[in-house]
């Protein structure tokens, strides 16, 4: 049974927005972390969002910072992404995740080190970006 449905990705030219949707279980929705991560052909996964469930904290690796935004709506139990000001090397297919790992031993979380995608414990399916200059 899919616990992590995306959805809202699409195809947009540089410099438009996309809001992509990941609906969850109610269990997975209060993972003590949830985001996203994004994948292209010959590269490995990187995330780029993290929601903490307890303390309501988000962070965003620095490829994103300042255009994709988090949010949540807890009536729905979906984790939402917006994304303003695409550009062509975003990209990429694009996974929800959800886990209860948050943070490797020196405290950085999923965004910050490579080996993040090794943490969530549930992945969604993907859905595809496609951004066109």
């Amino acid at each position: 049974q899919v616990q992590l449905e995306e959805s809202g990705g699409g195809s947009v030219q540089a410099g438009e927005s996309l809001r992509l949707s990941c609906a969850a279980s109610s269990f997975l929705y209060r993972s003590k972390c949830m985001g996203w991560f994004r994948q292209v052909p010959g590269k490995e996964r990187e995330g780029i969002a993290v929601s903490i469930f307890s303390s309501g904290s988000k962070f965003y690796a620095d490829s994103v910072e300042g255009r994709f935004t988090l949010s949540r709506d807890d009536a729905k139990n979906t984790l939402y992404l917006q994304m303003n000001n695409l550009k062509p090397e975003d990209t990429a297919m694009y996974y929800c995740a959800a886990g209860a790992k948050c943070f490797d031993g020196s405290g950085n979380s999923w965004v910050r080190f490579s080996t993040s995608p090794s943490y969530p414990d549930y992945w969604g399916q993907g859905t595809q970006v496609t951004i066109s200059s």
